[in-house]
């Protein structure tokens, strides 16, 4: 392993190394990228993140590559299918989330023109950045994430707890939590 300094939470696998060092935290926009995210961390309810990375190219295999225009057409022969595949999470209510949460995508996305400008406008287009030190400075649940919590599900979206949404606000990077002390840090906070 090398020598920079990471946020504890990735520890040493190589897997989550490499998610940490270049995809948590980095301000998303991509709409595709975005439907991923969304069921990914839904996926993790109840889950270790590792648990969810571990089986991210299945799904990707197996799920027309996370196209809400395809997922949002599969029927219950799909739900069979993906609930005998041993390469992805087996829970049924999770899995219908994944299909009605791409129909409530794909209308967000006609609503607002974007998922992503839906998604920036809670922060104002700029990650907020915190600059916390230590793990216990980072809350699971902040009233910004009960708030988009909210509205998800005012938009017809399944499994989007606060404390999912704060996940997901983290991993997009519309929040840096980043530890101050963290390699990752510097490179995604602004500098005048």
């Amino acid at each position: 392993m090398d020598a920079l300094d990471r946020c504890p939470w990735c520890g040493q696998d190589p897997l989550y190394t490499a998610y940490h060092d270049t995809e948590w935290g980095v301000p998303l926009h991509s709409e595709h990228g975005w439907y991923e995210r969304i069921v990914l961390e839904t996926m993790q309810a109840g889950l270790s993140w590792i648990t969810v990375l571990r089986k991210r190219a299945h799904y990707r295999a197996v799920c027309h590559q996370f196209d809400p225009t395809i997922v949002a057409t599969y029927t219950e022969a799909d739900v069979a299918r993906l609930m005998g595949d041993s390469g992805v999470i087996r829970n049924r209510a999770k899995i219908t989330a994944m299909i009605d949460n791409a129909t409530a995508f794909l209308n967000l996305q006609q609503r607002f023109g974007s998922v992503d400008a839906f998604f920036w406008r809670y922060v104002d287009g700029v990650p907020i950045q915190p600059g916390r030190h230590q793990m216990s400075d980072i809350p699971t649940v902040t009233p910004l994430a009960e708030q988009l919590a909210r509205d998800l599900k005012t938009h017809h979206f399944r499994f989007v707890g606060p404390t999912m949404c704060y996940a997901l606000m983290q991993a997009t990077g519309l929040i840096n939590d980043h530890l101050v002390h963290c390699h990752r840090h510097r490179h995604l906070t602004p500098h005048p």
